[in-house]
Formats: structure tokens, C-alpha cells, sequence
């Protein structure tokens, strides 16, 4: 029984840290990516820089993870995603830096999001793969990620690099360390072998038969809608408290992060005790109370609407991640994860780049931006999301089996 301790704490040990430094490198670049592009004169290239991880989500997440659930290991498919990615990176950084043409910097931006983009759907069922219980485990090891985005935004702050390509440099030696700490990860074998696959199965576009489910299709098109007005948090909140007097934006964002692993800790113990529905409403319901909040216009009331990102997020992305790897079978789960992913990152959020781009412009005056109008018109769009949602979802007491699935 020991030994069986000492194992489960290493492999927490393990999953933990994988998440962590995954965070760090995803957050020491998006975070601090907008203020970067103003600070380098190429603001007219903000939106489409933040749609590129949209685009990248249409392709690149389906693909891997039909690699991964049929081709290759996950943790190998991993490995060399990270070693692209910080390629990526760093060569978007140098381009900022020396002044490439805008166009060109949007194109490593792309390349960069393409590396990128399968890489959380695959670290995810990585973990999923070795855990026993994933309403009770997956939270607090999840959690390890947001500490990790925590330190990696404050490390840009520190670093002074909020407005300057270190920040990009920095996530590229961090994705370089994801891909040596694969090493220490054991091997997740493919359930399914690659032979006799059509060009549908192979690219994974099969996933999209899982949507045929009532439940399933309403998860994944409320995530997905969710998505659409959540686009606008990383982009236009750190100028607004620049506008407000507050420095070290990276910094002050990272209060959504605390109030995150505050959630996910809690988790558990509300998938335990609240129906999966319950935990949706509250997560789009926190969602409509942030941007009210931030459409107040006030550095306070401001904040406190970016400490509510976290439990936004957690109980409404989170909890879909774990719907996903409860309700479908094993050798679907890295292409239902993917699939997730596309419908958020891909379709959500370029929607909803280009559409908060255009909303913020639409509210841009020479004498400043209206803020109020701006942050509540996305505060009625949640709304609209969460009605959807009370209309459409009926839920199940039971876990849904794979033919229920398809």
C-alpha cells in the first residue's frame, strides 16, 4: 500500500509539473502580446495577431489529435509541438523586434499559433489517461497550469518585458523545457491503429459525429459562444487599466489566476454535489457579472471583475473538459478534446478577435474609447449565452455511454 502512495504522489508530482511549466509558457506570451505589438507601432495588426490562435484551432488541434489517439504517443506528439513552438516564438520575437514587415510578423505569429494551438488538448489527455477519478483529481492538478501562467506573467513584469520581445524569448526557453520534461513523462499507447484509415479519420474530422448528441452538441456550441465575448478580456483589459494609472498590467491580470485555482479546488467537491448543470450556469453566470463589473469604469470595480475571470472560466471551460472525458469513450478522447478546442479556440475565438476588434473600434472616439458601452454590450452577450443554455441543455443523471455518444 505504500509503495501504491509513493507512486500516485509521483505521478501527481509529475502531471503537476507538466501543467505548470505549460502555463508559464502560454501566459509569458499571450498576455503581455498586446501591449508588445502597441509598444513595437503594430497595433493595426492586434486582432488578426490574436484570431491567428483561431485559425491554427480549425486545423492543427483535429490533426494531432487524431495522431494522437491512432499514430503516435501523445507525449511524443507533445515533445515535438513544444520544440516547434518555441522555434515559432522566438522567431516572432526577433521579428518584432528588428522591425520586420508587419505582414511577416503576423505570418510567424501564425506559425507560432499553428505549434501551439494542439498542445493543451494533448497535455490534457495526457493527464486524463493517468487518472482514476478526474472529477475529484483533475482539478487541483489544473491548477498547477494557472500557478504556472501566474509566474510566468509575473516573471515577464519582472523582467520589465511587458512591452518588449523578452517576453517572447522567455516563453521560447519555456517551451523548451516542456519539451525535455516529456522525457521524465511514461509513454500513453495509442488505443486505435492507424491502418485502414480514410483522409476524414485521418485529418479527424470524424469527431464532428459526437456533436450529434443533444448534450454534447450544447456543451460544445455554449463553450464555443462563451468564447465569442470572452475574446475581449486579454486584449482590451490591460489598456483600460493603463488608462486608470495601474503599470505592470501582466501583473494585475494575474487576479483572474488567483481566483482560478481558488475554483479549481473547489471543483471537486462541487462536481460531486451540484449536477454538471448547475456548475455551467454559474460559470456564464460570474461571466455576466465581470464585464458588468468592468463597464463600470472603475480601477476597483475593475479588478474585481478580473478576479472574477477565474471562476468564469473554471467552472465553465474546466468542467467541459472533464464532461468530455466522462461521457466519451477512450479512443475518442484526444479528438473530443480537440474537437473542444476548435469549437473555443477556433471558431469561438475568431469570432470573437475579430468581432470585439470591431466592437472596440465601434466605441473608439478621438477623445477615448467608451469603455462603459464597450465592456456592457459584452456583458449582454454572455447573457444571451447563459439563456441559450437554460433553454437547451437537459442533462443527464448518468453517465452517457459510448453509443449514446455517436
Amino acid at each position: 500500500m505504500r509503495v501504491r502512495r509513493v507512486i500516485r504522489w509521483t505521478e501527481y508530482t509529475e502531471l503537476a509539473a507538466l501543467f505548470f511549466v505549460q502555463g508559464a509558457a502560454l501566459g509569458i506570451w499571450f498576455v503581455p502580446l498586446s501591449a508588445v505589438l502597441d509598444a513595437h507601432g503594430l497595433h493595426t495588426i492586434k486582432p488578426y495577431a490574436f484570431a491567428t490562435s483561431a485559425l491554427a484551432a480549425f486545423v492543427s488541434p483535429l490533426i494531432f489529435g487524431a495522431m494522437a489517439d491512432r499514430h503516435a504517443s501523445p507525449v511524443k506528439v507533445l515533445r515535438g509541438l513544444a520544440v516547434a513552438t518555441a522555434a515559432a516564438m522566438a522567431l516572432a520575437a526577433t521579428g518584432i523586434k528588428l522591425g520586420w514587415n508587419r505582414w511577416l510578423v503576423l505570418a510567424l505569429i501564425q506559425l507560432h499559433a499553428l505549434c501551439s494551438s494542439p498542445t493543451w488538448s494533448i497535455s490534457s489527455t495526457i493527464v486524463f489517461a493517468r487518472l482514476r477519478d478526474s472529477r475529484r483529481e483533475f482539478g487541483p492538478i489544473r491548477a498547477t497550469a494557472t500557478l504556472g501562467w501566474v509566474a510566468g506573467c509575473w516573471l515577464v513584469s519582472a523582467l520589465e518585458a511587458d512591452n518588449s520581445p523578452r517576453a517572447g524569448y522567455s516563453g521560447a526557453w519555456t517551451w523548451l523545457v516542456v519539451a525535455a520534461f516529456t522525457w521524465l513523462l511514461p509513454s500513453v499507447t495509442p488505443p486505435k491503429s492507424a491502418e485502414h484509415l480514410t483522409l476524414r479519420q485521418r485529418l479527424g474530422l470524424d469527431a464532428l459525429s459526437l456533436l450529434k448528441n443533444h448534450d454534447h452538441r450544447v456543451v460544445f456550441m455554449t463553450a464555443a459562444l462563451f468564447s465569442i465575448p470572452l475574446a475581449a478580456f486579454y486584449p482590451y483589459t490591460p489598456p483600460h487599466l493603463r488608462e486608470l494609472g495601474l503599470k505592470h498590467t501582466s501583473a494585475w491580470m494575474t487576479l483572474g489566476q488567483v481566483t482560478e485555482i481558488v475554483a479549481m479546488f473547489a471543483l471537486a467537491r462541487l462536481l460531486t454535489s451540484w449536477r454538471l448543470k448547475w456548475i455551467f450556469i454559474a460559470g456564464l453566470s460570474f461571466g455576466v457579472l465581470r464585464y458588468a463589473l468592468c463597464a463600470l469604469d472603475e480601477k476597483g470595480w475593475i479588478l474585481f471583475g478580473v478576479s472574477l475571470h477565474g471562476c468564469s472560466f473554471t467552472l465553465m471551460f474546466i468542467t467541459a473538459q472533464i464532461y468530455v472525458d466522462e461521457r466519451m469513450d477512450r479512443a475518442w478522447r484526444a479528438r473530443a478534446q480537440a474537437l473542444l478546442t476548435l469549437m473555443m479556440s477556433g471558431a469561438g475565438n475568431l469570432i470573437g478577435y475579430l468581432g470585439t476588434g470591431w466592437w472596440f473600434a465601434a466605441n473608439t472616439r478621438p477623445t477615448g474609447t467608451r469603455w462603459p458601452l464597450f465592456w456592457g454590450g459584452l456583458a449582454a452577450a454572455v447573457a444571451m449565452v447563459l439563456i441559450y443554455f437554460l433553454i437547451a441543455y437537459h442533462g443527464r443523471g448518468k453517465r452517457i455511454s459510448t453509443a449514446d455518444g455517436f
